[in-house]
């Protein structure tokens, strides 16, 4: 699984760089902070739901998924506003 999940990511990235760069659009470095730290606990929120599903423990997963899934909904989407915000204006 987390071989499919490691190939989509990559090309899901890959295609967000060929996209900005052919928008000729820059993010801001605390743009980029603030969508990599989404992804990565969006990714440890994906990982432990599964493992606290495989053991059995499906009230802990649920409540892992509440307390770091949306945190992590609510990074990507700050990260995505600031940036759409700002290219709109420009």
């Amino acid at each position: 699984m987390w071989y499919i999940i490691g190939l989509l990511s990559g090309v899901a990235i890959l295609a967000l760089v060929f996209w900005l760069r052919n928008r000729k659009a820059n993010l801001t470095w605390y743009e980029w902070l603030i969508g990599v730290a989404g992804f990565g606990l969006l990714l440890f929120t994906i990982q432990n739901f599964e493992g606290s599903m495989a053991e059995l423990s499906q009230n802990a997963a649920w409540v892992f998924l509440l307390v770091t899934g949306l945190p992590s909904l609510i990074l990507l989407a700050i990260s995505w506003q600031l940036s759409s915000r700002r290219l709109k204006k420009a």
